[in-house]
């Protein structure tokens, strides 16, 4: 049962509509019952004190008509006869449930494995920047005795030919008189070339070749003197010029970085 009790007035027009919907929107299967003991609907004008708006709802309805969807065409063919145990077609079912899972995962990491190798590659140093990585240098142009100064990677790269003279006296030094002390063997692949960056180990200035009190390089900025293995020997540099990875293809050339 459904009661509105209230003033009337601005009430009224709504419990009009809802009168008329109520009855005409549904069919019962079953008439409904209404009680002899309450009121259809009994209200008066606008200008009216009150409405009263009740009666008897009790009422099933049957939805027949509503349509069930049919979801055969996506079950599978082994699960379609209701009178057939669902065991006797689970090892079918079981194997490509496997096979689908098998696929994905596949798929899945052969993706995975594509984006990671994309994003590292997005990281690693472009064609022009490797290029600019290595300096490859004839060395039949540098005679004996001289210093070449090449650009690698910003920075000043001397490449000397040294003399007999000069490979004897610098593995000849004693290691004790040295501030970083380092034998010319490990600071050279092949005696007769020196391979060095041309930057001063004090505050970075650039040596001249040629100069100082050893005959290699000296930095005229601070007065460090380095020998002919690019070794400091007197000024306030603390360390020996910096010796850059480099390898010999053939005996005329040599490949820096």
């Amino acid at each position: 049962m459904v009661s509105l009790a209230g003033p009337s007035g601005f009430l009224s027009p709504y419990l009009h509509t809802a009168k008329v919907l109520l009855s005409r929107q549904v069919k019962a299967v079953v008439p409904a019952a209404a009680s002899s003991g309450h009121a259809a609907v009994k209200q008066r004008g606008s200008s009216g004190d009150s409405a009263l708006f009740s009666g008897h709802f009790g009422v099933r309805y049957a939805h027949t008509d509503i349509r069930i969807p049919d979801f055969s065409d996506y079950r599978r063919h082994e699960v379609m006869d209701p009178k057939k145990s669902a065991q006797d077609s689970s090892e079918n079912r079981r194997a490509f449930s496997y096979l689908v899972t098998a696929s994905t995962a596949v798929v899945g990491v052969y993706a995975a494995k594509t984006v990671v190798t994309q994003f590292v590659s997005s990281m690693s140093a472009s064609a022009d920047v490797l290029a600019l990585s290595k300096i490859e240098i004839k060395l039949s142009d540098i005679p004996e005795g001289k210093n070449m100064t090449f650009k690698w990677r910003g920075k000043p790269l001397f490449v000397r030919h040294r003399t007999e003279k000069e490979i004897t006296t610098e593995a000849s030094v004693d290691l004790s008189e040295l501030r970083d002390p380092q034998h010319d063997k490990d600071r050279v692949l092949n005696p007769s070339w020196v391979i060095v960056i041309g930057v001063c180990t004090h505050l970075g200035c650039v040596p001249i070749a040629n100069a100082g009190d050893y005959g290699g390089y000296y930095c005229p900025c601070h007065g460090s003197h380095y020998d002919a293995s690019g070794r400091i020997r007197k000024g306030p540099a603390p360390l020996n010029l910096e010796v850059p990875y480099y390898e010999f293809p053939d005996e005329n050339i040599v490949i820096v970085g």
